[in-house]
């Protein structure tokens, strides 16, 4: 994820950052501030699966610790108590994740490896927090790959089967390309305010339609997801950035959200056609938020 001021990130003296994204531009045709998210792009030797396998994976570590230290908020967002959670339960997840490692994804089903992928990103970006607790966003921790970097999306995490995997290989080669479902992007949590919330359980083969329909409903009506403002519609940036997920329209996007919607949402989209503009708060969903929180809108 590219940040709206790359000098920020870049690992140079302030002046040398400049004319290294002045010759990115002249030499390549595109600005270092660009606000594209990733593109969805198929990872195809993970679209490997079968079809017949009747076993399950083990995801109680896990929904354990989402009934322990992620508390609804009075204001609908779910907060995650980092600074409460000691050194063993801290192992644990390490254990969690590494058990998934392991495991031989390829031979289960859809469902499990849907589940399996959704779970992993979400255990792996609550313990990458952890790891460099305290901080005030998710974007400071700032140990992707390249010049730019921004955040922990794009260092890879850890190795499943023989491949290196990063939290963007999961999103956006694997989930968002393979299952193609609009209703990912709600149960993926990236630990900040503005993003749908992290659960309070686990999610299973068996549970997952209703995970996902249930997350979809939670965040759509949610200011969060879509507001009113003097007539105008304001969203979150998950509809601009992805918006090839939703239909590649501002209408589709609409049209999507009253999918979910509540009688009074209905009554504010009914007659929209088009969104004013989004909005995405990169503050850090923490139960015990630092004193100085941080509020970004992307490409601002």
């Amino acid at each position: 994820m590219m940040p709206s001021d790359p000098f920020r990130i870049c690992k140079l003296p302030y002046d040398m950052c400049v004319l290294v994204t002045v010759t990115v531009v002249l030499l390549f045709g595109f600005s270092a501030t660009s606000n594209a998210a990733p593109k969805s792009d198929i990872w195809e030797r993970w679209t490997t699966h079968d079809a017949n396998a009747i076993t399950s994976m083990d995801h109680q570590i896990w929904d354990i610790f989402l009934k322990k230290y992620v508390t609804p908020g009075g204001n609908g967002v779910n907060r995650v108590a980092y600074k409460k959670v000691p050194i063993d339960d801290k192992k644990s997840l390490k254990h969690y994740i590494t058990t998934l490692a392991g495991k031989p994804v390829s031979q289960f089903n859809k469902n499990e490896q849907l589940a399996y992928w959704v779970n992993l990103y979400n255990a792996l970006t609550v313990q990458v927090i952890l790891d460099a607790y305290p901080v005030s966003s998710i974007r400071d921790i700032d140990i992707s790959p390249g010049l730019f970097s921004d955040g922990p999306w794009g260092k890879k995490l850890l190795e499943i089967e023989g491949e290196e995997i990063s939290l963007n290989d999961i999103e956006h080669r694997i989930l968002r390309p393979i299952w193609k479902d609009p209703r990912l992007h709600y149960a993926l949590n990236c630990a900040s305010l503005g993003c749908p919330n992290l659960g309070l359980n686990a999610v299973t083969a068996q549970n997952s339609e209703d995970y996902l329909n249930e997350a979809a409903h939670t965040f759509i009506n949610h200011k969060r997801a879509i507001s009113e403002h003097y007539g105008k519609l304001y969203a979150s940036s998950i509809y601009d950035w992805f918006m090839e997920d939703f239909g590649d329209s501002e209408v589709s996007v609409l049209k999507h959200l009253r999918t979910y919607a509540d009688a009074s949402l209905l009554i504010i989209l009914d007659g929209k056609k088009s969104i004013s503009g989004y909005d995405y708060d990169w503050a850090l969903n923490d139960a015990e938020p630092l004193k100085t929180k941080i509020k970004k809108r992307r490409g601002s």
